[in-house]
Parts: structure tokens; C-alpha cells; sequence
């Protein structure tokens, strides 16, 4: 009895062995990497070269922080609208390493516009920008803009392209995700990181990336409506062009 045990044990052992061998595997869920900054191949020389005059589209002009002095004008062309300004860190949406309650005394687990399975945007691994609510200073809704828009953020000579992911207060402009300013080489800190000022944000009118949280496609289409945008300088002049970009 003992020795017809020991034999079906064996058996079974044997069996379940070879079911775990031919059992297909699962692969490891992917998991978008962190952005990495490559080098555009439209340069930052090129894009400040297409808007260095400003016609202002806003009515009225933004603060960079509260209690700073209102300065900053939203500029507006055929095809973008851009202001320049500083950088401040935006943590929110879905909580990581970097981004949470305890890195930022102002984290909040939500952004303006979602991913395409629902959830917020991450601000630790998606370049994106932050624009203020709409308002009698400005409504970003009325430039063919939304979340999802393509922006090149210019800082130094790097350019990063990013999406419109959030929106901050009325009065106040010039904050990017954390993934962003990482990308362009400023400190990513939350707390105290950013930049104080030499930033531009330049936003594609009536672009879209899709889905909202893949950097790649943004890089992808980025690419292509900044060099379209940048031809302007030999055709029409600054900023013109014979067709739209988007």
C-alpha cells in the first residue's frame, strides 16, 4: 500500500511538472519608461525664430506665481499660440515615486484631462503642460485648443515635446509635469525645483495626440507640425506658411 502510494505521488509529480512546462507563460505587463530627452530634429534656434514678436490673443496678462506682478501675455499666430515664462513642477494625477503626498504638499490624484482607460495622467513618466482654467483672460478652448494638443516647450536649446494634460488657476501660467522639466534638464522637484524664467511653451492649434498618454506619439507628431511650423521662416515670413499645420 505504501509502496503504490509512494508510486502515484511520484506520478502526479511527474504530471503536474510537465503541465507547468507546457502551460503557456504571461508575459510581464509593459510599463510605459520614464521620458527620456533625445535631441529634436527641428531645433530650439528654429522655434524661438518663429515667435519672437507677440500678438497678444489673451486680454489681459498672467502671473507667473501668485503675488508676482502680472507680465505675461498669451501671443497667438495663424497656427500656435505660445507665452514665455517660467516653470513650475506639477506632481498631480496618478501617484508614484516621485509624485505623491509626501513629495508634494500639494498633490492632488487628478488631472484636467484622463488617459484612455480612464485614469489621470502621470506626471513622473508624460511630458505634459499645464494651461490655465478658462477665463475672461483667456479661454485655450477658443484656439482649437484641448487635452492632447501637441506643445513644444523650449528650454535653452533643448526642446521637449509634451501634451496639454492639466489645467492650473486663471490667473497664473507657466507649470509642466515633472516628466517634462526632467526631460529638459531642470530640476524636477515639486517642492522648490523649476525654472524662474526662459521658458517658452508653443501650443499646435488643432492638434490631438491619441491616446493622450503615449510621449512617443507625441514626439511622433510633435515632430511633424514643428517642422511644417518652422518652414514659415522661409516661406511667408515668421510663422506663415501656405496651409494649416495641424
Amino acid at each position: 500500500m505504501r509502496g503504490s502510494r509512494i508510486v502515484r505521488i511520484q506520478s502526479l509529480t511527474l504530471a503536474a511538472a510537465s503541465a507547468a512546462l507546457l502551460a503557456p507563460t504571461t508575459p510581464p505587463t509593459a510599463h510605459p519608461q520614464p521620458t527620456v530627452w533625445r535631441e529634436s530634429t527641428v531645433t530650439a534656434a528654429e522655434l524661438l525664430a518663429e515667435v519672437r514678436d507677440c500678438t497678444p490673443v489673451s486680454r489681459g496678462r498672467f502671473r507667473s506665481d501668485s503675488g508676482a506682478p502680472a507680465t505675461i501675455p498669451v501671443c497667438g499666430t495663424r497656427d500656435v499660440v505660445f507665452w514665455k515664462a517660467d516653470m513650475d513642477i506639477d506632481c498631480d494625477g496618478r501617484p508614484g515615486t516621485r509624485c505623491n503626498v509626501r513629495t508634494d504638499p500639494y498633490f492632488a490624484a487628478s488631472t484636467a484631462y484622463s488617459q484612455s482607460d480612464g485614469r489621470p495622467l502621470s506626471a513622473e513618466r508624460l511630458p505634459f503642460i499645464v494651461v490655465p482654467a478658462p477665463s475672461r483672460l483667456w479661454d485655450y478652448r477658443d484656439h482649437g485648443i484641448g487635452g492632447g494638443s501637441v506643445v513644444a516647450v523650449v528650454y535653452r536649446d533643448r526642446v521637449q515635446y509634451a501634451v496639454v494634460g492639466d489645467a492650473g488657476p486663471k490667473g497664473i501660467i507657466g507649470e509642466a509635469s515633472y516628466a517634462t522639466a526632467k526631460a529638459l534638464g531642470i530640476r524636477a522637484d515639486p517642492h522648490g525645483g523649476g525654472a524662474p524664467s526662459g521658458v517658452t511653451y508653443i501650443v499646435f492649434k488643432n492638434t490631438k495626440v491619441s491616446p493622450i498618454e503615449d510621449p512617443a506619439v507625441a514626439v511622433t507628431e510633435g515632430e511633424r507640425v514643428a517642422r511644417r511650423f518652422a518652414v514659415g521662416s522661409r516661406v511667408g515670413g515668421p510663422g506663415g506658411r501656405r496651409g494649416p499645420i495641424g
